[in-house]
C-alpha cells in the first residue's frame, strides 16, 4: 500500500516500484490473504436471494478446485482460457484459477453476441471458457466450437498449487476497441495488478482504510471492473461487492449501497449523470472515483452536495491503465483536468517528434509503467505503431498544465475515432464490418454523436443497396441485426441513410467529416 503523505510531491518523490522477479497474481489477490487471514471477507455476494460473505479461504478453495478441473481439461501454462461470467465469486475464482496454472485469462462480456464473441475466441485461440448456464447458451447460439466449464455443475474435490511465474510472464488478454478492423488484444503480465494499485488507492483517497467496502456497477469483463475494482480490492484486503445489475438503476444502486455498507465506489460518468438527473442522495460513502471522460465543475459540485465528498477523476486505457488520478485527500481537484500522474507512471504530452511540449499534443506514457501491456496479441505491426520512441501513445490529445495547475492533465479529445458511450470504448470498425454483412447495406460509416447522458451514442451513416428502401422498418431491422450479431451495447442508436459517404482516394471512409456532421446535427 502507498505510504500516506502530506502532499502529492512528497508521495511521488518517496515512491518506488517493489515488484519481485517471481510474481503470480493468484497469490497476490488471494493466496497471501488466505494464508494469514483465511476468514477475512473477500467478496460480499449479492447475486443470490440473500447476502453471502465469501472469505479469502473459501475463494482460494474455489480457485484451486477450478484449477484442478482446468488441468483435467488439458490446460497448460500459456494457454488462453475465457471467462464469460457477470459479477459473482466464481468470476473472481476463474481468473485466479487460470493465473495459478500460468495460463492466460481472457475476459468476455455477457452482452457480446455471435460476431463479437467469435472474433475474440478465434483471435486469442480459445478452446475453453469458464461460464455459467446463460453463458453456455450464449456460446451455443453463437455456434462457437468451444468447450465450456460451469463450476456450478461440480468440480474435483482436490486442490492444485500455484505455478511459479515471473512478473513479466503473460497473465491476462483484454480486448480493446480500435478504429479499424477487429479489436486488438492487449496482453498483460502478472505485474499489471501491482501497476494498478497506486492509482486505485489515490482515486479512493488512500483505499484500504478501516471499514472500506468497494463496488462498481461496471462489469468485471472490462479492465475498469477487473483491475480498477475487483483485483485491487482483493489484493488490498478490501471487501468487494458482487452484484448483477443487467441495467443500471438509480433505486437499485442506492439500495445496494445502503444494504451492504459500501463506502467506496467507481462510478462511470454515465452512472453519475443518471444519479444527478434523479437528484439521488447517497450518504455514507467515503470515496467516489470516476474515469472515462471529464466530469466538469458542475458534476463535481453536485458530488459535494449529494454525497458529501469530492469525486476523484482518473485516467488510463486498456493498454496502460490508472496512470493519472486526482486525490481529494491531497488537495482540491482542477475542474476539466483528470488529475496528476500517479506515482510510478510518467505521463506527458509530446509533439510529433516525440519531444515534451507545453502546448496541446499527444498524451503519452513512458515505457516502464507496471500497468503497461506487453504487446498487442500476435500483432507486431500494431504494437510498433502504438509507440513513438520511448513513449506509448494513448490516442488522446491533451495539455499538461504548469504553474497553478502543477502538472495536471487536461484532456482535449480523441486523436482517433474510438467512441466513448456510457463508459464503454467502442471501435467503429467492428460495427461497420457487421453492418456490411446486412443484406440491405452497401456501405457504412460509424462515428460517435455527442449525447448529454452517454457522452456519445453510436451513429451510423448508411448507403443502401439498390432495391432497399430507406424506411423506419429497414432502420429497425438493421439495429436488431447488429444487436443480435455483435453486442447489446454497441449497436447504432441513430441511423441516417445517405446517397454517398465521404471517401479518401483509397476508398476509406473519412470519419472526421461524418463526425463533423453528427456534431452539427446535435447543435441544430
Amino acid at each position: 500500500m502507498l505510504n500516506r503523505a502530506a502532499s502529492y510531491d512528497e508521495l511521488r518523490s518517496d515512491f518506488a516500484w517493489d515488484i519481485p522477479e517471481r510474481l503470480n497474481m493468484a497469490t497476490q489477490a488471494c493466496d497471501e490473504w488466505a494464508a494469514r487471514a483465511p476468514s477475512r471477507t473477500a467478496i460480499i455476494d449479492m447475486t443470490g436471494p440473500r447476502r453471502r460473505d465469501v472469505s479469502y479461504g473459501a475463494l482460494r478453495e474455489m480457485a484451486e478446485m477450478l484449477a484442478t478441473a482446468l488441468v483435467d481439461q488439458g490446460v497448460e501454462p500459456g494457454d488462453r482460457v475465457g471467462v464469460l461470467r457477470s459479477q459473482d465469486p466464481w468470476c473472481a475464482a476463474a481468473h485466479i484459477a487460470i493465473w495459478k496454472l500460468g495460463a492466460i485469462s481472457v475476459p468476455l462480456f455477457k452482452l457480446f453476441r455471435a460476431d463479437a464473441l467469435n472474433s475474440r475466441i478465434q483471435d486469442s485461440g480459445l478452446n475453453l471458457t469458464i461460464t455459467d448456464a446463460d453463458g453456455a447458451e450464449l456460446l451455443a447460439q453463437a455456434k462457437t466450437a468451444i468447450k465450456v466449464l460451469i463450476p456450478e455443475n461440480g468440480l474435483p474435490d482436490f486442490l492444485t498449487p500455484t505455478t511459479d511465474t515471473g512478473a513479466n510472464d503473460p497473465a491476462v488478454l483484454i480486448y480493446t476497441s480500435g478504429t479499424t478492423g477487429k479489436p486488438k488484444g492487449a496482453l498483460h503480465a502478472h505485474r499489471v495488478l501491482t501497476g494498478h494499485l497506486p492509482g486505485v488507492e489515490l482515486s479512493h483517497d488512500f483505499l484500504g482504510q478501516p471499514g472500506d467496502v468497494l463496488w462498481t456497477p461496471a462489469d468485471w469483463a472490462w479492465i475498469g471492473g477487473l483491475f480498477d475494482v475487483l483485483m485491487p480490492g482483493l489484493a488490498l484486503g478490501v471487501p468487494v461487492v458482487a452484484a448483477r445489475l443487467p441495467k443500471f438503476s438509480v433505486a437499485t444502486c442506492v439500495d445496494l449501497i445502503a444494504a451492504t455498507g459500501i463506502r467506496n465506489v467507481f462510478f462511470p460518468p454515465t452512472a453519475l449523470r443518471m444519479l444527478k438527473a434523479d437528484d439521488a442522495k447517497i450518504p455514507g460513502l467515503r470515496s467516489v472515483a470516476s474515469g472515462g471522460e471529464p466530469l466538469g465543475a458542475e458534476m463535481l459540485a453536485w458530488g459535494e452536495q449529494a454525497m458529501g465528498l469530492t469525486i476523484n477523476e482518473f485516467y488510463g486505457q486498456t493498454e496502460c491503465n490508472m496512470v493519472v488520478s486526482s486525490c481529494a485527500a491531497l488537495g482540491p481537484p482542477q475542474p476539466g483536468c483528470a488529475g496528476r500522474p500517479v506515482p510510478g507512471h510518467r505521463v506527458a504530452v509530446i509533439d510529433d517528434a516525440g519531444q515534451l511540449t507545453n502546448a496541446e499534443g499527444d498524451v503519452a506514457i513512458a515505457r516502464g509503467s507496471a500497468s503497461m501491456m506487453l504487446e498487442y496479441w500476435q500483432n507486431p505491426e500494431e504494437t510498433a505503431r502504438k509507440y513513438r520512441g520511448d513513449w506509448m501513445l494513448t490516442g488522446d490529445r491533451g495539455v499538461i498544465h504548469d504553474g497553478t495547475r502543477g502538472g495536471y492533465l487536461q484532456f482535449v479529445g480523441r486523436s482517433d475515432d474510438v467512441i466513448t458511450s456510457a463508459g464503454y470504448r467502442i471501435g467503429p470498425g467492428e460495427i461497420e464490418d457487421c453492418l456490411l454483412t446486412h443484406p440491405a447495406v452497401a456501405t457504412a460509416g460509424v462515428v460517435g454523436k455527442p449525447d448529454s447522458l452517454r457522452t456519445e451514442i453510436v451513429k451510423a451513416y448508411i448507403v443502401l443497396k439498390d432495391g432497399a428502401d430507406a424506411t423506419p422498418d429497414t432502420e429497425q431491422d438493421i439495429v436488431n441485426y447488429v444487436k443480435s450479431r455483435l453486442s447489446a451495447h454497441s449497436y447504432p442508436r441513430e441511423i441516417t441513410f445517405v446517397e454517398a459517404l465521404p471517401m479518401t482516394v483509397t476508398g476509406k471512409v473519412i470519419r472526421k467529416d461524418l463526425k463533423a456532421r453528427a456534431i452539427k446535427e446535435t447543435q441544430a
